[in-house]
């Protein structure tokens, strides 16, 4: 048994050098088919690493194989092509649905041990897909229709499925297409020391969320910078009125976003675009650096969602509010269901933060959603809108300050 496990080891640590497969280092030719050979040769082999050297290597969508895993080199770029054709169209998962929908640049289905690590780039090169965008929701406003995230097509940077064990560290993430990181069915998933980062200017990157946790456990995200046209990190699940008995979807628990620096996004920490339950969440010891919700709970009146447990702690910096709970009608759909869904919403504590911001924040939901158990305290704020508009009784301010002032928590 030893004998065996040390040669299994030495399989999975050998290295796959993608220029050793006829990639060349110009950065124009399409090299997804010799790269694709080196992790199917790894795969065959029992296993190895794809190092990436320096230079600009340009491919479409990869899919990593049982015992492969991914090595940047110091000034590697791997380079995703912005024609979708280059992204095949297959089974996946996009905003909390099981659909088919068109391959990341970097695929992992069913791989444990998956791990990426740098200090090299990952570039959805996505300007191409942000313009089709843009062009293509003022063609529908026009016509007095919206423009859903799906009509233009544009690949993910990473998806990574049903794999436990993932690591992805040291990495600098960039110019995602559509969704940055997005984790789904996955346990225990360490994202350490990276940089994800997509544009406001001159082209928006829309729905360029940094790292999306979708039906996982136990994920510790740490030491990362985020800056993305979205939300930073977004906690998913499902949607709709039947999501909670559906298999595929389920519940998000035991997070960790800790030591991080966030830069611009719409959410710091964003729980219910599409999410059913979320328990456990915890974000602390970080710095902000935007105008976006330090926590932001979207509530959808077609889902029945549960978020509990959620504690906020040791955040210094600038935010635009400290919390922002609102409906959320985004692509509202029953589907023809006679269902009424609500939200329960319990045990959020919001602690040792000294930020300045725009206001404070707002606490209303939908009409029949419960809230219960939530705490402010030792909170130090410099606010342009020194008030928290609340619609509840549980809510709970203690050692509070707002300009100065204690804060008073009422009912509106």
């Amino acid at each position: 048994m030893i004998a065996l496990l040390v040669t299994n080891l030495n399989a999975q640590s050998q290295d796959y050098i993608i220029t050793g497969f006829g990639v060349s280092s110009d950065s124009t030719v399409l090299h997804t088919r010799q790269i694709q050979q080196a992790i199917d040769k790894a795969e065959a082999d029992g296993g190895g690493t794809i190092v990436v050297p320096r230079g600009v290597f340009l491919t479409g969508a990869l899919f990593f194989k049982p015992k492969t895993g991914l090595r940047l080199m110091e000034g590697a770029v791997l380079k995703g092509s912005d024609d979708i054709a280059q992204y095949p169209l297959i089974p996946s998962r996009m905003e909390g649905r099981s659909i088919y929908y068109y391959a990341a640049l970097v695929n992992a289905y069913h791989v444990d041990s998956f791990s990426i690590t740098g200090p090299g780039t990952i570039d959805g090169n996505g300007l191409r897909y942000w313009q089709a965008f843009w062009a293509y929701r003022d063609s529908m406003r026009k016509l007095g229709k919206e423009a859903t995230n799906l009509e233009v097509h544009r690949p993910r940077l990473l998806f990574i499925w049903g794999s436990d064990h993932v690591k992805i560290q040291n990495t600098k993430l960039r110019n995602s297409g559509f969704w940055t990181t997005h984790l789904y069915q996955c346990n225990d998933v360490l994202i350490e020391n990276c940089d994800i980062r997509s544009p406001y200017k001159p082209v928006p990157a829309p729905s360029t969320d940094g790292i999306d946790i979708d039906v996982c456990k136990r994920v510790t995200v740490r030491g990362c910078y985020i800056s993305v046209n979205d939300d930073a990190v977004c906690i998913k699940g499902g949607k709709g009125p039947d999501a909670h008995r559906q298999p595929e979807n389920g519940i998000v628990e035991d997070i960790l976003i800790e030591n991080c620096t966030f830069g611009e996004s719409h959410g710091t920490l964003t729980l219910g675009s599409e999410s059913i339950h979320a328990r456990n969440i915890t974000l602390r010891n970080c710095k902000v650096e935007n105008n976006a919700p330090l926590l932001r709970l979207k509530m959808r009146p077609d889902t029945y969602q549960t978020f509990e447990n959620i504690r906020i702690e040791n955040v210094t910096g600038k935010c635009g509010t400290i919390i922002s709970m609102n409906p959320w009608r985004q692509f509202f759909s029953l589907g023809g269901s006679t269902e009424k869904p609500f939200a329960t919403v319990r045990n959020i504590t919001i602690a040792n933060v000294m930020v300045t911001c725009n206001r404070i924040g707002e606490l209303e939901g939908n009409p029949a959603d419960t809230v219960d158990n939530i705490l402010f305290r030792n909170i130090k704020a410099t606010a342009a809108t020194p008030t928290l508009k609340n619609n509840y009784q549980k809510v709970k301010a203690v050692d509070v300050f707002v300009n100065g002032q204690p804060l008073a928590i009422k009912k509106w």
